[in-house]
């Protein structure tokens, strides 16, 4: 608040704006303090209409009048309405004389100065969580006699906020015998009698019983008397029905349609439904028992949420509404610099003038009807948002065990319904809609009168995804555009994408972009970027009226290329001349022992030349005729001389003739493949912790391992007969990319934490 009324503060008196006016610089200023300022400038021989200009006091712009003097500027009716609005809020507010005033009795319950900046920003109005605890509901009220004044300590904090939250403006005494009677100061929720100051002291002394009965604000007989039975006339209901799921009385029970029904009192009823969280079904004690989340404290969190979204929207709205006057300035510069152009030209010039100042007044009635739509839409929200808070923390106030029972369940499910479903959406602010890419050069016009016209920034390029290409480190970016005669330069801008999808949001606020300015051509290669991972690009068009961005693109580096590492492969394997194929070889070879090589009787592997430790890589492996096979990834520290999935730092999807299964920490698990499976596909998502496999030629997914990896892995293959071959730096096939996707929306929307696959133990092995 003390931020927003500095902005609405004068320059020059200090105080709030009034009658502002707004200056050619965009600044404004109170209307008498610039004829103030005029004055100053008099002296006795020189009359004020004679001021012709006067210097800005922000920015010592000097500001020139016409014949009109002071009258000839316009008003900034927009900020007028703005200080209107924030002066009824502050009125409002918990240090504001009203609010000192809502202690007496007579004053009923305000809304806080939060709410009331929502109001007057949207048109709407809410309550924070923080003034309910500021208010005279929960506060002890001072009183000349002890007794009232203990009394109201031992009770405010535990009334009803609905008891307090519309009470006629007057209440009179239900116990003077004076016609007419006193004004009531207190009402007695134990006697559910309204009591002057007199009254209450003689009906009421500071000693047992009376010590006990709960003391609230005035409030009108009605509120106080309790909700009464819909069946029986009359009678309170005093219980809840746990097989309807409703309120009723004693007779419901005894002589009614529930008198067979299992029944809880309001009291044990009130506290579980304020301790669990219910189901939005038929209410049961199993189903409430079972819940391990507090209602009240998601309640909490969901308003939490939708009063930071009341925050942004108001700071949308602050901008737009920045921007409308920027429009309004920018407007006013373009057309003056028009008419001081034109009338250096001679009478083709002026022809020219009145198309060109068409055109400006066109394109300010669009982008103000455009902007007044995104004001509407952020209001309409503001307002739907801002009502349905002002409910539920009407609600989470609530103590009347029966109001609370009969409205809670229905506020807590609307409020968590606009938050699922995200109905509070925020608008993203164009700023490209101020009006402030636009200028007026005629340097070049002038020599060429018939094709007189004003100079804009040029159309935003398009990025051509089929015309992008990418290799394992390089991404070479192409882009068309309209305007290219009259485009200056380009400007390329790219960042990792991390999967933000409000790509404004992200524009404005990331710190990691990097650019390329000064491009000539719409073709650029972008080298050392990391391998199989998603990048996001912008493409900026400039010339000397501004610029414009492209939307932005998503393209993906291939995946980290490798071959099989010779100093690896196990002495009874034998690998290419390139190191992509690898055969068993019965026939011992001479091969010198280094700690990195497969070894042991059985243990016929080799790994790839890299390791991994970030990124979404994809490789293929051809089998060819073999049919017992383990492929996989591996840490570094993994034994040597055992199976690949035997122990805990290795993971594989092995064949055995014709039994397929995944293996990790020796669990192994039947899998279903196809027997004429030839080339296998493997996924391995180290950033998202996942490693998956594929029939590569059927597009059909085989297994998913969910690994939190703590290390860089490298890939690892392992043969008993015939040979295979490796295809690395592949891109991702769509079907892949399509299936993994739809694999991490489903663990996120179950909520599954990252772990092993489970596997069957004590399943027969291969020898």
């Amino acid at each position: 608040m003390e931020t927003l009324e500095s902005e609405l503060t004068c320059p020059i008196c200090l105080e709030l704006f009034e009658d502002p006016l707004l200056l050619p610089c965009a600044h404004s200023l109170c209307f008498n303090c610039a004829h103030r300022i005029l004055v100053s400038h008099c002296s006795t021989s020189k009359p004020l209409e004679s001021i012709s200009a006067f210097q800005c006091p922000t920015c010592r712009y000097v500001i020139t009048l016409n014949h009109r003097g002071l009258e000839g500027l316009k008003r900034n009716v927009t900020l007028q309405n703005i200080i209107d609005r924030f002066q009824k809020a502050s009125l409002s507010g918990p240090n504001s004389p009203t609010e000192s005033r809502r202690l007496q009795p007579q004053r009923p319950y305000t809304a806080t100065i939060s709410g009331t900046i929502a109001g007057t920003i949207g048109g709407g109005g809410g309550t924070s969580g923080s003034s309910a605890r500021g208010s005279p509901a929960t506060s002890s009220h001072s009183h000349p006699h002890a007794n009232h004044t203990n009394h109201s300590n031992h009770t405010n904090a535990n009334h009803s906020p609905a008891v307090v939250a519309k009470m006629d403006p007057r209440i009179s005494c239900q116990f003077c015998e004076q016609d007419p009677p006193r004004e009531a100061v207190k009402t007695c929720v134990t006697c559910e009698v309204s009591y002057c100051d007199r009254c209450l002291r003689a009906t009421h002394p500071n000693k047992k019983p009376f010590t006990s009965h709960r003391l609230v604000e005035p409030v009108p007989d009605t509120h106080i008397r309790g909700l009464t039975c819909l069946e029986h006339e009359n009678e309170k209901v005093n219980m809840y029905c746990l097989v309807d799921d409703q309120l009723i009385c004693a007779l419901c029970k005894l002589v009614g349609r529930h008198r067979e029904h299992q029944v809880s009192s309001l009291n044990e009823r009130f506290d579980k439904l304020k301790a669990y969280q219910v189901s939005p079904g038929r209410v049961s004690d199993a189903v409430m028992e079972a819940s391990k989340t507090s209602a009240a404290q998601t309640l909490e969190n969901n308003l939490t949420n939708l009063v930071k979204r009341n925050s942004e929207l108001e700071n949308q709205m602050a901008k737009l509404i920045q921007i409308c006057q920027q429009v309004e300035v920018n407007t006013a510069m373009h057309e003056a610099k028009l008419v001081e152009e034109c009338d250096e030209l001679v009478e083709i010039i002026r022809q020219r003038k009145q198309v060109i100042a068409v055109k400006i007044k066109e394109s300010k009635v669009m982008k103000l009807r455009k902007l007044a739509q995104q004001i509407a839409n952020c209001r309409q929200c503001l307002e739907r948002s801002s009502a349905l808070i002002t409910q539920a923390e009407q609600s989470l106030k609530e103590n009347d065990h029966a109001r609370f029972l009969q409205t809670a369940r229905n506020v807590a499910e609307r409020v968590a319904m606009a938050t699922a479903s995200s109905q509070v959406l925020i608008p993203d602010v164009n700023l490209n809609e101020a009006f402030d890419n636009f200028a007026l050069d005629f340097s070049r016009e002038k020599k060429i009168l018939e094709g007189l016209d004003y100079l804009t920034a040029p159309n935003p390029p398009s990025i051509r995804d089929e015309l992008c290409t990418a290799s394992h480190d390089t991404i070479t970016v192409h882009w068309t555009s309209e305007d290219e005669f009259s485009v200056t330069s380009y400007e390329l801008q790219y960042t990792i994408y991390t999967g933000q999808t409000n790509f404004i949001s992200l524009y404005n606020s990331a710190d990691s972009w990097m650019i390329v300015p000064n491009i000539k051509q719409n073709h650029y290669t972008v080298h050392g970027l990391q391998s199989g991972t998603r990048y996001i690009f912008f493409v900026k068009a400039i010339n000397q009226a501004g610029s414009r961005n492209s939307e932005p693109a998503r393209l993906k580096t291939n995946s980290q290329p490798f071959k099989l590492d010779p100093k690896t492969a196990h002495k009874k394997l034998r690998l290419s001349n390139d190191c992509l194929t690898m055969e068993k070889d019965e026939s011992s070879l001479k091969k010198s022992h280094t700690p990195e090589r497969f070894s042991g009787t059985g243990s016929y592997g080799a790994a790839g030349n890299v390791f991994i430790d970030s990124g979404c890589h994809y490789w293929e492996v051809l089998l060819g005729a073999s049919t017992w096979y383990a492929i996989g990834v591996a840490y570094k520290s993994a034994p040597k001389n055992e199976w690949s999935g035997k122990n805990s730092s290795s993971w594989v999807f092995s064949r055995c003739n014709n039994n397929f299964m995944v293996r990790h920490d020796g669990k192994e698990m039947l899998v279903e493949a196809s027997l004429q499976l030839r080339r296998l596909g493997v996924l391995l998502d180290y950033d998202n912790n996942s490693l998956s496999f594929y029939d590569a030629m059927n597009s059909q997914h085989i297994h998913t391992f969910e690994i939190s990896f703590l290390l860089p892995v490298v890939p690892t293959f392992m043969i008993w007969n015939k040979s295979v071959m490796i295809l690395s730096g592949l891109p991702v096939p769509d079907f892949v990319d399509g299936m993994a996707s739809d694999h991490q929306e489903q663990q996120q929307q179950m909520g599954l934490c990252r772990q092993e696959s489970p596997y069957l133990t004590g399943m027969k092995t291969c020898h």
